[in-house]
């Protein structure tokens, strides 16, 4: 249905063009181009919110390397596209793109459908998070360094390592895109999420076709970084992530307990105590804003003489310089450590971690959903998913770390002998149609499945 689809908004974006017909290479990257357009519009007008797409139209993005581009994309025909579905009334231009040389900085160009295009895709059939097949031409492997001040991707040479990890990732990308994860949560809530990621500065639209990772690594380094990120669950707000399943199945969430203390500590051959490295700042208060702190403390390569902006301090009876030498003087032993830029050589550190994890669950064809220093997985793995993530803490560092359960899973319908005795027909019934966007995309994955 899809293809079809394609074929006639190509045939209609054709006809708007005043020009030669294009040789047969022409044409198949053209269509191609339109695939990929489509294609997007279509995800993103299954996001939870609504998202806007984007493009490039900049020559130049399409001439560099094209380790991080689609190598079947080229500048002419994606903007042959574009214009196409411009000129057809299809999509509209939400905010211009642009480029400022002087600063280096610049954005995309972004667009929506109008509302014909948005409801032929919103009526396709299936769901494209469950109808689009993955790709496996782009990189999993992500390199940045600051360029003028800004953090930009580069080009690297692949070595014996690079490959390990690429090879690595695309075996766990495998195991993901076998299964099927999902937010369970009643229709009527779908609108106060959506309205709460709109006005949310931090948090993107969720996409359900993000169902793989790639690896980032920082400082034109594969020795710092290089977490995992753009799994659809890691943008989903923290207390909203008990309602996810996996294969229609009920999750637990298990997470390191002061894991950046943890790894410090031991790296360095010191004793961190039994108190809680956070907890021992300020009597137990205050407890995310302390765990903040101290990571942006130990992220910093200055002195921090100013509160990082992201840091809001209210409520808190004292200011930044009182907050961050509290900090310090909790912390005697590595206090030689804050400020030094450990941060990202930390976070290589946790991401071999959760690699270590990732891959000896998916021998089992079970899938660990990392969100950084934490994992969801099928709630029946629960003890087993502690033990591992134990061993590969213990395997880097010679040491134990607490591991806790943070969200509590999310409670299963009552058995049928447990229901209440008045409970009507209607009133189960109605228990299931709460859920109908949940239900229907279950029941095209286990269609799909079939």
């Amino acid at each position: 249905m899809f293809k079809e689809f394609i074929n006639e908004i190509a045939s209609i974006v054709q006809s708007t063009e005043q020009r030669r017909e294009r040789s047969e290479t022409d044409k198949i990257s053209f269509h191609y181009a339109i695939e990929y357009l489509l294609k997007d519009l279509w995800k993103a007008s299954q996001c939870i919110p609504i998202r806007e797409c984007s493009i490039h139209l900049g020559r130049d993005h399409y001439s560099k390397s094209r380790r991080y581009s689609d190598s079947k994309l080229n500048y002419r025909q994606i903007k042959a596209a574009f214009d196409g579905l411009l000129n057809a009334r299809l999509i509209e231009v939400t905010k211009k793109g642009y480029y400022d040389r002087t600063r280096m900085e610049g954005s995309l160009t972004r667009f929506l459908p109008r509302d014909e295009l948005f409801d032929r895709l919103h009526n396709l059939e299936g769901h494209p998070a469950i109808n689009l097949k993955e790709s496996s031409d782009y990189e999993v492997i992500l390199l940045r360094d600051r360029i003028d001040g800004h953090r930009e991707l580069i080009e690297y040479d692949d070595t014996a390592q690079s490959e390990k990890y690429r090879n690595n990732l695309e075996t766990i990308n495998k195991c993901f895109t076998r299964h099927w994860a999902d937010l369970k949560i009643k229709d009527t809530e779908v609108s106060v999420l959506t309205e709460r990621l709109q006005i949310s500065e931090d948090k993107e639209p969720i996409d359900l076709s993000s169902r793989t990772l790639v690896r980032i690594f920082s400082n034109g380094s594969f020795k710092e970084g290089g977490r995992f990120y753009r799994g659809w669950w890691q943008n989903v707000p923290s207390e909203y992530r008990k309602y996810m399943t996996l294969d229609g199945k009920k999750t637990a969430e298990y997470d390191f307990s002061q894991l950046n203390p943890h790894m410090i500590y031991s790296a360095y051959n010191k004793e961190i105590g039994s108190e809680d490295a956070y907890d021992r700042i300020l009597d137990g208060e205050h407890r995310d804003i302390v765990k903040q702190a101290f990571n942006a403390m130990i992220q910093a390569n200055t002195p921090l003489n100013l509160k990082p902006r992201d840091i809001n301090l209210d409520g808190l009876e004292m200011d930044w310089r009182d907050l961050r030498q509290r900090i310090l003087d909790a912390h005697k032993p590595i206090q030689h450590l804050f400020f030094s830029g450990i941060g990202n050589r930390l976070q290589f550190e946790d991401s071999c971690i959760a690699e270590s994890v990732m891959l000896w669950f998916q021998k089992m064809d079970a899938p660990a959903l990392p969100v950084h220093d934490s994992f969801i997985m099928h709630h029946a793995y629960g003890g087993e998913l502690e033990e591992a993530m134990r061993r590969a803490f213990y395997e880097r560092f010679n040491s134990d770390i607490p591991i806790k359960e943070e969200i509590l899973e999310a409670l299963p319908a009552l058995p049928y002998e447990e229901q209440p005795d008045n409970l009507s027909v209607d009133d189960i019934i109605k228990g299931e149609v709460e859920y109908s966007q949940w239900q229907d995309r279950d029941r095209m994955w286990l269609g799909r499945k079939k």
